[in-house]
C-alpha cells in the first residue's frame, strides 16, 4: 500500500524548499508520521508544500497513492488553507474522523481541542486526512489513519 505524506509549512519551505526526506528540513511531523508508515509496512511518497489552495489540490488531484496524509495548515490563521483546499474536493466526508481526533485530543491538550478542524474525506477513491501540524498531533492523526486504513480501503472498494 502508498500513501502519500504531504507536509504544509510555508516557513519550511521557505528555508529548505522542495526536499526528499523529512530530515532535510527538520520536520519532525514529517518524520513522526513517516515512522508510524514505516512501522506498519506500507510504503509511502514525501513531499513539502507551502500553505496555498492550489498546489495542495493539485497534489491530491493527482495522486496515485491508496491514501493521502496531509499534515499542517488546518489552524486558523489566515495562511492555513489546507482544509478550504481539500473538503471542498471530497465527494464523501468523513465526519468521524476529526469527530474521534478531538475527542482523542481533549486527553493530551485539554480543551484547546477544539481549535482543530482535523478532517478527512473521499477524493474519487482516495481517502484523504489533513491532520495538525504539530508533531504530537501528527502522532496522534497518522495512528487514527492507519488503525483504519484497510478497513476504509474495504468499504470503497465493496
Amino acid at each position: 500500500m502508498m500513501i502519500d505524506v504531504v507536509i504544509v509549512s510555508t516557513s519550511r519551505f521557505q528555508k529548505f524548499g522542495s526536499v526528499e526526506r523529512p530530515e532535510m528540513a527538520e520536520d519532525i511531523s514529517g518524520m513522526v508520521v513517516l515512522e508510524k508508515i514505516e512501522a506498519a509496512g506500507y510504503d509511502y511518497t514525501y513531499q513539502l508544500l507551502p500553505d496555498g489552495v492550489l498546489p495542495l489540490r493539485d497534489v491530491v488531484l493527482s495522486t496515485k497513492a491508496d491514501a493521502v496524509v496531509i499534515s499542517g495548515g488546518t489552524g486558523l490563521a489566515p495562511k492555513d488553507l489546507t482544509i478550504e483546499a481539500i473538503e471542498p474536493i471530497f465527494e464523501k466526508n468523513m465526519p468521524g474522523f476529526g469527530e474521534i481526533f478531538r475527542l482523542k485530543s481533549l486527553d493530551e491538550v485539554g480543551t484547546r481541542a477544539i481549535l482543530t478542524r482535523a478532517s478527512a474525506g473521499l477524493v474519487g477513491t482516495v481517502p484523504v486526512f489533513c491532520l495538525p501540524g504539530s508533531p504530537s498531533a501528527a502522532r496522534l492523526g497518522t495512528e487514527l489513519v492507519l488503525a483504519e486504513l484497510e478497513h476504509i480501503l474495504k468499504h470503497i472498494f465493496e
